[in-house]
């Protein structure tokens, strides 16, 4: 499994990518969140966004790949899992977020949006983010059984 992670200011696109029904779009996780549809969620992203007005790039997403043949093998539930996991693994279950499954493509991926404010105002710190969500999702897939980057390199 692959995880990629970065903090990103444009959280409406992203969550309208994410929703995108074409991409045959699945609800897989959710945190601290009430609104139904992107615009809603990033409304609430944008309260608590609010607490923090330096922070620019207030939006972390992040991408969990896991490969083309675990994919196929993985529920909805086992999805959900495995993003709670990857989420826990970063230390951000006290912040809100989404994921959703896309399964338009061969390989099911799963993009996560999560608020870098927390309900107090502070920032999550995002340096080296794309370096912790690697290693984060190696750890997860290990946990998991799933196949880690490291070792379709390897191969």
């Amino acid at each position: 499994m692959i995880g990629k992670g970065k903090s990103i200011s444009h959280t409406d696109p992203s969550m309208g990518y994410g929703w995108n029904q074409e991409k045959k779009a699945e609800v897989v996780y959710k945190q601290h969140l009430a609104g139904d549809n992107p615009r809603e969620i990033t409304e609430e992203f944008r309260i608590i966004q609010e607490q923090n007005i330096r922070t620019k790039n207030n939006t972390l997403s992040f991408v969990l790949s896991p490969t083309i043949e675990d994919g196929k093998d993985l529920s909805s539930e086992r999805l959900q899992e495995l993003t709670q996991r990857f989420i826990a693994e970063m230390k951000l279950e006290e912040h809100q977020g989404i994921g959703f499954v896309h399964r338009d493509k061969q390989h099911t991926h799963v993009h996560v949006y999560v608020n870098r404010i927390n309900f107090d105002g502070t920032a999550y710190k995002d340096n080296f983010i794309g370096k912790r969500s690697q290693y984060a999702a190696e750890r997860v897939a290990k946990e998991m059984g799933l196949t880690t980057a490291r070792e379709v390199q390897q191969e």
